[in-house]
């Protein structure tokens, strides 16, 4: 198969930027176009073949409901809470017109260990950010604590074994994102030399 550049990818790839949650307007994406998201987040590498991962979609009607619960789990934990705390629980889930949560459920039965299904689930979370960024979108990749938290996990959906990846917040872009600094690749980098002699040495 002969070799074809895709420069258009190659520029996406370079200037990719998630955008912060809180800058998405609507229109969010409808049903069908929900729909064509995930197939396009589901083009990920899958050892075993196994699609150790599921979606689930809050919409935005259902946000005050998730963010009052929210509140009330965090109290449970840590007791009452101020009003500028209170508010962010309760915007949680409405910065954004929708949210898609990204759960990882792996086969632990499968031959394919744990850990690379998880990276798999971890691939689809990324897939899903540039399929909306491919389809006009705009998104961010978010957890924080109810990601962690058994009872508010279960609550948002989470079944026995499963976890959260992640919370894709989608909209429309409303404001051109920052840059931000960017890892030095040389310094992430070296090539493995074999020192070693020969079998045996």
């Amino acid at each position: 198969m002969e070799n074809t550049a895709l420069p258009e990818l190659k520029s996406f790839l370079k200037a990719r930027r998630s955008h912060l949650a809180a800058t998405l307007v609507g229109p969010a994406p409808d049903r069908t176009q929900i729909s064509e998201l995930l197939e396009l987040a589901c083009r990920v590498p899958d050892h075993g073949k196994i699609s150790p991962w599921r979606f689930i979609v809050y919409e935005n009607s259902q946000a005050d409901g998730i963010g009052e619960k929210l509140v009330q789990l965090s109290e449970k934990r840590q007791g009452p809470l101020g009003d500028n705390a209170k508010m962010m629980e309760l915007e949680r889930f409405k910065k954004a017109p929708l949210v898609i949560g990204v759960l990882s459920c792996p086969n632990r039965e499968h031959k394919v260990p744990v850990w690379e299904q998880e990276l798999a689930v971890g691939a689809v979370c990324l897939s899903l950010l540039n399929a909306c960024f491919a389809t006009g979108f705009a998104a961010q990749w978010l957890t924080d604590w109810y990601a962690f938290d058994d009872e508010a996990a279960t609550y948002l959906g989470a079944r026995a074994g499963e976890r959260f990846a992640g919370f894709i917040h989608i909209g429309s872009p409303s404001v051109t994102p920052k840059e931000r600094s960017r890892p030095d690749v040389a310094q992430l980098t070296e090539y493995f030399e074999n020192t070693s002699s020969g079998v045996g040495a």
